[in-house]
């Protein structure tokens, strides 16, 4: 039987002076359970993420979705600009990612032993940056997610297990990019796993993706499923 979906849940926090707006969608049933940290896409808080961020919970976690920008949906162009800005700054882009993972860490119903951070996109870079940082957490999930960073020794700071799930066609992440990635996760002696789904492009988890007209970003039903099917299998590993 599926689970209702959960209620979301404002919240603004602050980071360097700026206020951030995220949300919580509960799914715990008021038991205590693990959490799980999501980070939106370059475009910002979309109705994507929200739906991503409440099909979370409904698997029975606390999920928290945060806010890279203080901006929920900005153009287009400014999106842009700041996803430059924050992969040229990785303290700033860790710092914001990590501030987000205390208010998960802080809901009274989550299990501070089990907690994994995933994101789409920009934010699947995000979540890796926080596991380069060596942020205490069970595990991390990136679908279509940037891996390229200008740290790459960071890796052996890494303290828990990466999935990686990628388009084999995706014009941004490219099979260079993989490999380098998967070399340097070699490197760092990280437990790491990559999935690459063939005819996916990137955002392939995005109903939404195709009204941008982005060449090479598309909706791929098959990668989506298959993907989130690998999501939940991870989680149920390392939440075990």
């Amino acid at each position: 039987m599926a689970l209702e979906t959960p209620p979301l849940g404002p919240v603004s926090y602050a980071f360097g002076g700026k206020t951030f707006n995220g949300f919580f969608a509960d799914g715990s049933g008021g038991k205590r359970a693990p959490g799980v940290l999501v980070a939106h896409e370059g475009p910002g808080v979309t109705d994507h993420i929200k739906r991503r961020t409440q099909e979370i919970a409904a698997l029975g976690f606390i999920a928290f979705a945060l806010d890279l920008y203080g901006i929920a949906e900005p153009p287009i162009e400014d999106a842009m600009q700041f996803v430059a800005a924050l992969r040229a700054d990785l303290d700033e882009l860790r710092g914001r990612t990590a501030v987000a993972l205390n208010v998960l860490k802080s809901h009274p119903a989550v299990d501070g032993a089990r907690i994994a951070a995933t994101g789409f996109c920009f934010g699947g870079t995000a979540v890796l940056e926080l596991a380069r940082s060596g942020a205490d957490i069970a595990g991390v999930v990136g679908f279509h997610a940037g891996l390229d960073t200008i740290r790459p020794a960071d890796a052996k700071s890494i303290r828990c297990p990466i999935l990686v799930c990628l388009g084999a066609d995706d014009p941004i992440i490219t099979d260079d990019k993989r490999q380098t990635f998967a070399e340097e996760m070699t490197a760092g002696s990280v437990d790491w796993q990559m999935h690459v789904y063939g005819g996916a492009g990137h955002s392939f988890t995005n109903r939404d993706i195709d009204a941008y007209g982005f060449p090479g970003f598309a909706y791929n039903a098959a990668a989506d499923r298959r993907s989130w099917d690998a999501m939940r299998a991870f989680f149920a590993e390392i939440f075990a």
